[in-house]
């Protein structure tokens, strides 16, 4: 179990004052994992408002810019809390309005962390969308902008870095000898889910998980342990004679697994970007009878727009899509019927107290005594 949050908060175990430097772009991410660690840390009998230093970066109308933190950070345990994946914050250049990209968010960490000046007790990044994760391997002459991010920050003296299911979590291999921790909002997910629709069954015989390919199949399996449900798993069939938008068009997805009828599925995967390989999967599924679809993506960012999803909702193949706060929701998708938002930050909360008080986090990594405990509340509950 993870021990309790007010347990952490004492003037005696933090390792140093806490501090949490929010970019723009993260602002309403950090505001309410704050809120968490000041109720925290009134309840542990600490005067405290407020946690957040205040900072900018303004840039300049020829598109240069700079960091600037406002108040002193001398000595403190810094949090920096970045949105790479924000596309809704903009900045003047050269008269025009242009939209903040994954390299400008970077470059503004950059700048703060620079701000600080060494000042500050221990440098710590919470970067929830991996900047570059995607490009995770290298094939002939390519970059690897995460390996390198990663080495970068480490050359700045940043001491942790706190990111959240990683497309392929071996680029920590990039820094071993810096803290780096994947986590993943397991237990999140569910307690949503089942929120949501009280009525699921997760019963062998009425739920079930499947893996959209290969390289989700470790997130999936863990789905299926904690729940005690069967496995299957699609691998995407690709036409490698062609490369379209940068990598070879999925020709089709071939399932592999017990049959489905009659059964609710979960698919879970990192992101869902385009979305086209999560609605194949749905029209899959569906004609094999499943009874309903549900997948979740740590990020969903619909890069296509929502009207395929809209109309698939109409049309009954998908009957929910989840995805978390951790990057930019956009406020048409919070208001779709089929999507449902999973709030993660209490647990980057929990992570930062911990982190804050050398405590340990191995609970957080595997919440799998929380799960555990979950799934009995919601037995003894139904029971009743």
């Amino acid at each position: 179990m993870v021990t309790e949050p007010k347990m952490y908060f004492s003037k005696e175990n933090q390792v140093a004052p806490l501090g949490i430097v929010s970019l723009a772009g993260a602002t309403d991410l950090a505001k309410m994992v704050e809120a968490h660690l000041v109720r925290w840390a009134k309840r542990a009998d600490m005067e405290v408002e407020t946690f957040l230093i205040e900072n900018s970066c303004p840039r300049f109308s020829s598109g240069d810019g700079k960091g600037l933190i406002k108040s002193t950070i001398r000595g403190y345990d810094l949090f920096f809390i970045v949105d790479v994946g924000n596309y809704s914050v903009t900045y003047k250049y050269f008269g025009q309005e242009n939209r903040m990209s994954p390299d400008d968010h970077y470059q503004d960490l950059k700048r703060l962390i620079q701000a600080a000046s060494g000042k500050a007790h221990r440098i710590n990044v919470v970067m929830p969308l991996l900047y570059g994760g995607r490009q995770h391997r290298r094939s002939y002459r390519e970059s690897l902008d995460c390996a390198y991010m990663l080495q970068e920050l480490q050359g700045m003296g940043v001491d942790n870095i706190l990111t959240f299911d990683a497309h392929d979590p071996r680029v920590v291999n990039a820094i071993p000898l810096m803290g780096f921790d994947n986590l993943m909002p397991t237990y999140q997910v569910l307690k949503k889910m089942f929120k949501d629709f009280p009525e699921m069954s997760t019963a062998k015989e009425d739920f079930m998980v499947i893996s959209p390919d290969e390289g989700a199949l470790n997130r999936n399996m863990y789905y299926a342990s904690v729940l005690g449900v069967e496995l299957g798993m699609f691998y995407k069939r690709r036409d490698y004679s062609k490369i379209v938008d940068g990598r070879n068009p999925i020709v089709a997805h071939e399932y592999l697994g017990v049959p489905v009828e009659g059964k609710d599925v979960f698919v879970s995967d990192d992101i869902i970007s385009s979305g086209d390989s999560v609605l194949d999967i749905a029209q899959n599924v569906k004609s094999r009878k499943a009874k309903r679809f549900f997948a979740y993506a740590t990020y969903a960012i619909f890069t296509n727009g929502l009207e395929k999803f809209d109309k698939a909702y109409e049309e009954g193949l998908i009957d929910g899509i989840f995805g978390s706060n951790l990057t930019y929701v956009d406020p048409e998708l919070r208001n779709r019927p089929w999507f449902h938002e999973v709030d993660v930050s209490k647990y980057i909360a929990y992570y930062i107290s911990a982190l804050n008080h050398d405590a340990s986090i191995g609970a957080m990594i595997d919440p799998h005594s929380k799960i555990d405990a979950l799934l009995q509340k919601r037995a003894a509950e139904k029971a009743e």
